[in-house]
């Protein structure tokens, strides 16, 4: 059964990006979903364009998505998140503001802004395990 709550589909949807589970992701997204940059320019509409967004996203072997905090409001939810990815320049996070606005069930519009990139130093996982 598919959830029903803002909140529940959201975090449906972060579950799915977590598991790299693309056809649990798209789910969460209404066919005709529209994805921007906050205040700005659209990213992808519908999942013809969104699903190739994650499928190369997908790819990187240390992706993972940590809510910050998480606050809803109605049919909107905003997540800051922290983001681990795999850059060109090398292993690091990054903060991302997400805010999804939920109708019927389905995530109908989503925004984004990505915070500055931090890269992991080479100590950093030694260090950290002493």
């Amino acid at each position: 059964m598919q959830p029903s709550s803002p909140l529940a589909v959201v975090q449906a949807q972060l579950d799915a990006y977590n598991a790299k589970d693309l056809d649990a992701l798209m789910l969460a997204y209404a066919p005709d979903a529209q994805q921007f940059a906050l205040h700005g320019a659209l990213l992808a509409e519908g999942h013809a364009q969104i699903r190739p967004r994650y499928e190369e996203r997908f790819l990187e072997p240390d992706l993972h998505a940590r809510v910050l905090s998480r606050n809803v409001m109605g049919n909107f939810v905003t997540d800051l998140e922290l983001i681990t990815r795999n850059f060109p320049e090398g292993k690091g996070t990054l903060e991302m503001l997400c805010v999804y606005e939920v109708v019927n069930g389905r995530i109908v519009r989503a925004s984004f802004a990505a915070g500055e990139k931090r890269l992991y130093s080479a100590d950093s996982s030694a260090s950290s395990a002493a």
